[in-house]
């Protein structure tokens, strides 16, 4: 095939694309980017650690992603509750912008500059695109609030005021 031939047929292609791109997936509409969003919390598994009585089998749906009552025991770390990640301004990521929960998922820093806890699986979602980091922290903010504070993160087990598990770290 020629050169010319080949860039014809490259430019008939575009024109049928260009034709049909009014009926190709465009830009996707605030509805579809909070069902990408919570199909993205689906599968990140966002409720298995963040919602209450998800870590004792019986999660609260009525407190939806609003934080665990039961935490998680890292020796040499502490114990820490996973927080509530609904709108609520004062339990909750309210006063965090989009872009806020966005660069926290991907690089398991808060706006505070704090670090995310270590069980946080943030290294695999640093490779959330764009798009898919948008839709998730988009649907985040979206949530109705829900009023419920964690308890504190405790130094060790003898300051834990609320039940917790310790992960079995391999030694090498």
């Amino acid at each position: 095939m020629s050169v010319r031939s080949s860039l014809r047929r490259h430019m008939a292609i575009g024109a049928i694309l260009a034709a049909l791109a009014p009926s190709i997936a465009m830009p996707a509409a605030a509805d579809d980017i909070l069902e990408r969003g919570e199909y993205l919390a689906n599968i990140m598994d966002c409720t298995g650690c963040h919602t209450p009585g998800a870590l004792a089998g019986k999660p609260d749906h009525g407190q939806f992603l609003g934080g665990s009552d039961i935490g998680f025991h890292i020796p040499e770390v502490g114990i820490l509750y996973p927080p509530n990640l609904t709108p609520d301004m004062e339990t909750g990521i309210g006063s965090w912008s989009v872009e806020d929960i966005m660069a926290a998922v991907r690089s398991g820093v808060r706006p505070d500059g704090r670090e995310l806890f270590p069980l946080m699986p943030w290294p695999s979602y640093g490779f959330l695109t764009d798009e898919d980091a948008l839709a998730l922290a988009t649907y985040l903010k979206s949530l109705p609030a829900v009023s419920h504070q964690v308890p504190a993160m405790a130094a060790g087990p003898d300051q834990a005021v609320a039940p917790y598990l310790t992960p079995v770290v391999p030694v090498p």
